[in-house]
């Protein structure tokens, strides 16, 4: 009889992908998971940056966009 015809070969096949597919999915599940980590603390880096910039400009008491043109324009 071959393995086509075999119900316990073919359950057994399946078993293995299944097995194989969640042993995938868990492995693709801690990557997302790390990378969602590293997208929210490089949002709040760049947050973090954006008001730095923003308390310097202040302390510098200079407005934004306050300097003339180079002489080249």
């Amino acid at each position: 009889m071959s393995d086509i015809n075999d119900p316990q070969a073919r359950i057994d096949a399946l078993e293995v992908r299944i097995a194989h597919q969640d042993r995938i999915i868990e492995d693709l599940n801690k990557a997302v998971v790390a990378q969602w980590k590293q997208i929210d603390s490089l949002t709040r880096q760049f947050a973090n940056l954006v008001d730095q910039v923003r308390e310097a400009e202040e302390r510098a008491g200079t407005p934004r966009g306050s300097e003339p043109p180079p002489p080249h324009y």
